[in-house]
């Protein structure tokens, strides 16, 4: 997810540097990680706001990973702090400052989306403190040249791949592209349009405004092109008023969108009937019933008699950011540069992936899922090489 609800502006980053300077230079000598017994890792991400729903999720999963391994009366306990940022890179940079100074956070799990990454990514840097997203996915922070920073996600040139390959797979000859206009939207459905076009579809895309509630001139414009799916890059809130109105207004083909709308929230925003068959790609791996593996099984049975609910967006990523912390302190890693260094050579089997990373922090195991609206559910359909249209 490449949530920007608002781009840093010169005067915060300014600020952010500042208070970063009095971190590294202030009065408190006291070092990073915590006591001999226990060590704080943070998590960060849109727990109160508009798309909580999509962070909600991992932070649940990785409360229960490291609530799994205190249970264990470990040497060295796992403190689990949360930070929210409701997603905006200006709250998260607040946060990460008081996090690394304040807390003394030993690392992070997040942030989950990608604008507050952006921001919060040189803070952590300068501090030597590593960070593990469940979800962001901007091709661009693999690319930063940071050093502390991971994920166990795969990023949006993978998934527009996938989608690329889902789609012209299940014969489409036309592909109509829609975003609402952000920085995650826009960039993913710029990706997608590029990759089917490459594999011979043709294409029309246009924009929607990710605060308006009509439609209509959207909508009117993929029903003269007649497209066999109809692809929204965005959050699932503009894409539920997208698709219902699609719906209504008598758009018979497919209707796909990515990560940002893989929740619950799809379905009611477009309404159940009219949502039947809706497709959702994302690089999480979503599997209560252990298709893909049997941790992934024993992980949602775990998870839904803690939380009560069913495994969702991102909670397997969550449980697998939080694992590759709980390997580095179990091995006897608890400063920051330790566990970073621990980072670079772990290498087990998670609930969802392998939690293995390449040198710049990605993780080495790029797969891509598609999942598919079934009453009021979003149950697994596949690999995206693999999955074939109901």
């Amino acid at each position: 997810m490449r949530r920007n609800m608002m781009r840093i502006t010169g005067a915060v980053a300014v600020s952010a540097a500042l208070a970063l300077s009095a971190v590294a230079c202030g009065g408190d000598d006291s070092e990073s990680g915590g006591s001999d017994n226990e060590v704080t890792i943070g998590f960060m991400g849109d727990l109160t706001g508009e798309n909580s729903g999509l962070v909600i999720p991992p932070k649940q999963g990785a409360q229960l990973a490291i609530e799994q391994y205190n249970a264990t009366n470990p040497k060295v306990k796992i403190n689990f702090k949360t930070y929210d940022s409701q997603g905006k890179p200006e709250q998260a940079t607040s946060l990460a400052l008081g996090a690394v100074k304040n807390d003394k956070i030993a690392g992070l799990i997040g942030p989950a989306f990608s604008g507050e990454s952006q921001s919060v990514g040189p803070i952590l840097e300068e501090a030597k403190i590593p960070s593990v997203s469940p979800s962001a996915t901007n091709i661009t922070l693999g690319e930063k040249g940071w050093k502390y920073w991971h994920r166990v996600v795969a990023d949006d040139a993978a998934q527009s791949a996938g989608v690329a390959d889902f789609v012209m797979n299940s014969g489409a000859k036309k592909v109509f592209l829609v975003s609402d206009n952000q920085d995650y939207g826009k960039g993913l459905a710029d990706a997608i349009e590029k990759a089917v076009k490459a594999k011979g579809a043709q294409t029309q895309n246009d924009a929607v405004d990710d605060k308006g509630t009509d439609y209509s001139s959207t909508v009117n414009k993929i029903n003269e092109f007649k497209p066999d799916f109809v692809y929204f890059g965005g959050y699932y809130a503009v894409a539920g008023r997208l698709f219902k109105q699609l719906r209504e207004g008598g758009y018979k083909g497919k209707m796909m969108s990515g990560d940002g709308s893989l929740a619950t929230g799809l379905i009611e925003g477009t309404g159940e009937k009219n949502a039947q068959g809706t497709l959702i790609s994302c690089g999480c791996l979503i599997d209560p019933t252990g298709k893909t593996n049997p941790k992934a099984k024993k992980f949602a049975d775990d998870y839904k008699a803690k939380f009560g609910s069913d495994v969702a967006i991102y909670s397997t990523e969550g449980y697998d950011a939080a694992t590759a912390f709980v390997e580095a302190v179990k091995a006897g890693k608890t400063k920051p540069e330790e566990i970073n260094e621990f980072l670079k050579t772990v290498d087990v089997q998670g609930v969802g992936k392998q939690i293995k990373f390449a040198e710049n922090g990605e993780l080495a195991t790029l797969d891509i899922y598609i999942y598919e609206v079934e009453g009021n559910k979003l149950p697994l359909l596949g690999k995206a090489s693999e999955a074939k249209v109901s």
